[in-house]
């Protein structure tokens, strides 16, 4: 009689464990197939960005609450004020959170990433408009 009781408490168990493990195998599946076709689709742009910091621009945006930038273009010194103020807040010697004031930290770093990504962009395009002029120097 024992034995049927912990012959059926394993299938039961290793059931369980098994439907938990399928299903897991399925979300990383699904997300590595998401990640690739955004990768795809706008190689070295915002699925490579998130990956890196952990957040889309939507949601840095979101944490600081701030406009996104349009066109590559942003308030930094609205940003630089929100953060500063949110990270103080959360200061964690003051009662605040060490975990809050790192996803500060990164919101604040994705916003300046995607600012910089546009403006080097910009600048690859104008540089690609009027033509490379290297510096020449009169006296060599």
């Amino acid at each position: 009689m024992a034995h049927r009781i912990i012959a059926q408490i394993v299938f039961t168990g290793s059931r369980v464990v098994g439907r938990a493990v399928v299903e897991a195998y399925r979300q990383a599946s699904h997300r590595s197939k998401f990640a690739a076709e955004a990768a795809k689709n706008n190689p070295g742009g915002a699925a490579a960005s998130a990956a890196s910091s952990g957040l889309t621009l939507d949601e840095a945006c979101k944490i600081l609450n701030v406009r996104p930038p349009q066109a590559g273009q942003t308030n930094m010194t609205a940003v630089t004020e929100r953060f500063k103020k949110l990270f103080d807040l959360n200061e964690p010697t003051k009662g605040g959170s060490f975990y809050l004031q790192s996803k500060i930290l990164r919101a604040r770093e994705r916003i300046e990433l995607e600012v910089r990504e546009a403006a080097e962009a910009a600048r690859a395009e104008a540089e690609v408009k009027d033509g490379w002029k290297p510096k020449v120097y009169k006296d060599r």
